[in-house]
């Protein structure tokens, strides 16, 4: 039998292997005498950080408008364009000349009466695209008339033309006014009704060199007959006195380079800078200037080509 002393020492050098005080285990200890079984607490591993997968970066959203130019119009020699540039457009042009876009990319433009048979639109966009639309331009068969006499000579005096050039000036001032009109988006109604006496683009040739041609549509009608705006514009030139040739002038601009005038009046109704409207009455028909006989001659300009009323308005009705 151990002797009590050495039974003690062993015990204690058990609980001190053990790291618990007597005290420890005597509570860990059920009154049925049975150890009871201490389960470890797990700690649970910790989770990786989820890792974010970046999102696709949006497609850029593609600029207002068409994806290429619409158009319609009188694609023809003394006709006229009308449209929407390609969506993103900086800068287009038709041929050598630059195109004027409004805040839609919409435009008006014009083929001379001796155009060529073909032009292109070009459309330069933001994202450096280059958008080409070819356009042919159809031919037309002018009332040439051919003359066994010698052309006169085209020569003037001096003194002719030192009463004329203020007259040129002010004409080609008013021509190249921008006023902002929006007429050119409407569809041209005619300024008045009547026999029309001289055609657009009508020309002599003199023993083969050629005359200039007509330049405008003339409508016959009485001295004092009232006309009316063939469409929305400002007035640019509304003479006070009588021009050498055209007799009392009117012009009016009707946006995007596109302009009306007309001449030979006996009246005029609306003064410099006037805004007027499609239908409004604008003046009367006269004789004054170089004409054989009351007429209105109505001519149509966009920037330096000519071009034929009757394209605008259709036939006569």
């Amino acid at each position: 039998m151990m002797p009590l002393r050495t039974a003690l020492v062993i015990s204690a050098a058990l609980m001190s292997l053990s790291g618990c005080s007597g005290t420890a285990l005597e509570e860990q200890a059920p009154e049925t005498g049975q150890a009871e079984v201490v389960q470890p607490i797990s700690t649970p591993a910790a989770r990786p950080a989820p890792v974010s997968t970046p999102s696709p970066s949006p497609s850029p959203t593609p600029p207002p408008g068409p994806t290429t130019f619409v158009f319609d119009g009188e694609l023809t020699q003394g006709g006229w364009i009308r449209g929407q540039a390609p969506g993103g457009t900086v800068t287009a042009t038709l041929g050598s000349q630059t195109l004027t876009l409004d805040d839609g990319g919409h435009f008006f433009a014009a083929f001379d009466r001796d155009a060529g048979s073909t032009e292109t639109l070009v459309a330069r966009l933001s994202d450096g695209r280059r958008i080409e639309s070819p356009i042919a331009i159809s031919p037309r068969t002018w009332d040439i008339e051919r003359v066994n006499v010698a052309k006169r000579p085209s020569g003037s005096s001096e003194a002719w033309w030192k009463r004329r050039e203020p007259e040129y000036n002010a004409i080609v001032a008013a021509r190249a006014m921008e006023t902002g009109a929006t007429g050119w988006r409407q569809d041209f109604i005619w300024p008045v009704t009547g026999r029309i006496s001289g055609r657009f683009g009508r020309q002599r040739i003199y023993r083969g060199e050629p005359g200039s041609y007509h330049s405008g549509i003339d409508i016959a009608g009485g001295n004092g007959t009232p006309f009316v705006a063939p469409a929305d514009g400002v007035v640019t030139l509304a003479t006070t006195q009588p021009f050498s040739l055209e007799g009392y002038l009117l012009i009016i601009d009707h946006g995007q380079g596109l302009n009306s005038a007309f001449l030979h009046m006996s009246k005029i109704a609306v003064r410099d800078g006037e805004t007027v409207r499609q239908g409004q009455y604008i003046g009367n028909i006269g004789a004054s200037g170089r004409a054989t006989g009351p007429h209105l001659h109505w001519g149509l300009k966009w920037r330096d080509a000519r071009l034929d009323p009757l394209l605008f308005t259709g036939p006569m009705r």
